[in-house]
């Protein structure tokens, strides 16, 4: 399906990020795999390989402003071409409103809105301009799309992730916004917003995991009563698995999507209907 395709999947060290990325290696595309750490980032390309896909790690944080650009430029003198931009890396830092600090709220939406806005920014010579040349010329014109990924604590907004729902509903403005700008040169872009997957971000606080900002530790997952709760409003009664999620993407970046642009698909299971 994605055969001469060339994907870029960030966050995808792990959880959906990680699946999606697999799951285009087997489906054909050459993937790069970034993630904040080389290490995870690695051990997919790893799998990848040993199934007999292509893929690269390009570890590095997509919220440094200089990042973006060097991570398409590294991309194309890899595999010479963007073909599928997945912009999926993020955590969540979830407080009740009234007690979130100024930082707290700035690095969620610089990790959700701001460093996709700068990576389809960064894309642009590489995928607006190719594809504006294919179109001047009258020739065939490759595939090209951008994935965006959200959450439906943006479509709905949730108790304490206020910086989190900002976020996941601005992605949703900034993907319509390129369907509208860009879809004359043929390149799509959607969103998926996803509900409850069972990944470290909503696993129980517990196991303990958490993430490093600005040398301070930010504990990901969610209180066990919260993911009891949750699986009782979900029609199928549980939770994804990233690989059920990463199907998401798969489907909008896929051929059989060629005519949808500027839509969000909710992956919930049927959770807020």
């Amino acid at each position: 399906m994605f055969k001469n395709q060339v994907a870029i999947v960030t966050g995808a060290g792990r959880g959906i990020g990680a699946a999606a990325a697999k799951l285009f290696a087997e489906l054909g595309a050459s993937v790069v795999v970034n993630d904040l750490n080389a290490e995870p980032a690695e051990a997919v390309v790893a799998e990848i390989k040993a199934a007999g896909g292509e893929a690269m790690a390009y570890a590095g944080d997509v919220t440094d402003p200089a990042f973006p650009d060097a991570l398409m430029a590294k991309t194309v003198e890899a595999y010479g071409k963007i073909n599928i931009l997945v912009n999926n890396a993020g955590y969540t830092w979830d407080g009740m409103l009234h007690n979130m600090s100024d930082k707290q709220w700035q690095a969620i939406l610089d990790v959700h809105a701001t460093a996709p806005f700068r990576m389809i920014r960064a894309l642009a010579p590489y995928m607006r301009e190719p594809a504006k040349e294919e179109k001047r010329a009258g020739g065939p014109m490759e595939p090209r799309c951008i994935v965006n990924v959200s959450s439906t604590s943006g479509l709905h907004g949730n108790v304490g992730q206020a910086n989190y729902a900002t976020g996941k509903l601005g992605i949703v403005g900034l993907t319509k916004t390129v369907a509208k700008e860009w879809g004359a040169f043929g390149i799509r872009c959607n969103a998926v917003a996803f509900g409850f997957i069972d990944t470290r971000l909503t696993q129980s606080k517990d196991e303990g995991a958490s993430i490093s900002v600005d040398g301070e530790e930010v504990a990901l997952g969610i209180p066990d009563h919260i993911r009891s709760m949750a699986r009782l409003v979900i029609p199928l009664g549980r939770p994804a698995t990233p690989e059920e999620a990463a199907g998401g993407i798969i489907m909008l970046a896929s051929p059989y999507a060629a005519y949808i642009t500027g839509h969000t698909l909710e992956v919930t299971g049927g959770a807020g209907i």
